[in-house]
This record gives C-alpha cells, structure tokens and sequence, in this order.
C-alpha cells in the first residue's frame, strides 16, 4: 500500500466546450489515467449532458483512455453507440440496468473494460456479487447529475468497506472515487482506499492553470 500512486480521471463535464480539445490535452500532457465522460440524460438523473458523439470527436485526439459512466436509463440500448465512438471502458448503474450481468458480459463481447457503480443511497450489497466480474467499482460520493457538489459524509467508510470487498473478491479490480474530490477529500479518500479520482471542478476552474490544479491535486497525498 505504500507505493500506491493515485490515478486522476478529469471529468470533461466541467470543462469549457469551446476549448475542449484544449483542457483535454492540457490534462494529458500533466499526466492523468483516464478521460472521464458524464453521460447524463435528464431521466435517471436531473441533468443532460452529451452523447457518443463527443466521445467520437475526442477519440483521435486522446492517447489516454476514456470512460464512458452512463448515468442513463436504460443503459444497455446505448452501448453500441459508445463502443462504435471508440470507448475504452463502461461503468454501468447498478440502478439502471434490469440485468446487469446481461450488460457486463455485452462489454466484455466488445472487448472493453467494465464498471459497476451504484448511487449513494444504495447499499454496497447491490454490486458485491458482480465485483469478481468487473474491473473496476465507482462509489459515488455526491449524488449523481452535478458538478461541484460536496463530498458526502460516510462516503469515507463506503469506500473501506468496497476496497474490504474488492480484496476478498477480486483483488485486481480498481476502485474509483467520483464526486467532490479536491485537496482534502482526495487525500482522505486515497488513505481509505481509493486508486482513481474523477476530478471535475477541483481541475478545470478559474482559479488556476489544468496543469497547476492537477500537480496540486497529487500533491496534496504525497
């Protein structure tokens, strides 16, 4: 556990469209893991983002791979889309799909990575089954559908307990933080667990440069 590294995965949500290509390869060039894409669809929670086709501009620009979290109902009819616009991995709502062991074992026909994650309000058991056949588990820690909002309290122990649960079940699967991530939750979430953190607002704002706001970022846990 010491030399454990945390993996940023900035959130292109919060972002500004008119330079994204931009604030995209500003973040690749400072050396996060992922690209981490919000697909929202003002059903399954209250907000709408975009759809493949951003995932589809950014494909050929983004050397890094990038994570589709669909935040949709009924997820597994937009599948195919993300796959053709050039996604490396899915994080599928436990919520959202009436079978998910149907969706996840559709990912791995793609030969694509795989996620399961479940909102705040869902206990852990709802995914501890499917943990042996992913590869990665997001816990949310705000409720899904905005940007900016702050770290939930007990999201601390949900995250101990899923990393109790990914070493007993599968111990190579990720596990993932997404929501109210900045200098000091990271830090906490990272001791608790975490390997990734979905960094939205705490990256791309107006206070600092990309760049300065992810070396502060990693900093803030060495």
């Amino acid at each position: 556990m010491n030399n454990r590294v945390p993996k940023l995965a900035p959130s292109i949500m919060t972002a500004d469209f008119a330079r994204l290509g931009q604030q995209v390869q500003e973040a690749i060039n400072a050396g996060v893991d992922r690209i981490h894409l919000d697909i929202m669809d003002g059903n399954f929670v209250p907000n709408l983002s975009f759809g493949p086709l951003v995932a589809q501009s950014l494909r050929p620009h983004c050397k890094i791979p990038l994570e589709a979290h669909l935040m949709i109902s009924n997820a597994d009819h937009y599948l195919e889309p993300f796959f053709e616009a050039g996604i490396d991995s899915v994080i599928l709502h436990v919520e959202a799909c009436p079978n998910i062991e149907k969706s996840i074992a559709k990912v791995r026909a793609k030969q694509k990575k795989v996620g399961v994650t479940l909102n705040p309000g869902t206990p852990l058991s709802a995914i501890e089954p499917l943990i042996a056949m992913v590869d990665l588990v997001l816990i949310m820690s705000v409720q899904p559908g905005f940007g900016g909002q702050a770290f939930l309290p007990g999201s601390i122990e949900k995250i101990q307990a899923a990393r109790l649960m990914i070493e007993r079940l599968n111990p190579h699967c990720e596990l993932e933080v997404d929501g109210g991530i900045n200098l000091q939750t990271l830090s906490s979430a990272f001791q608790a667990g975490a390997d990734i953190f979905v960094v939205g607002s705490s990256v791309y704002n107006k206070n600092a440069s990309v760049v300065e706001s992810i070396n502060q970022l990693m900093a803030s846990v060495q």
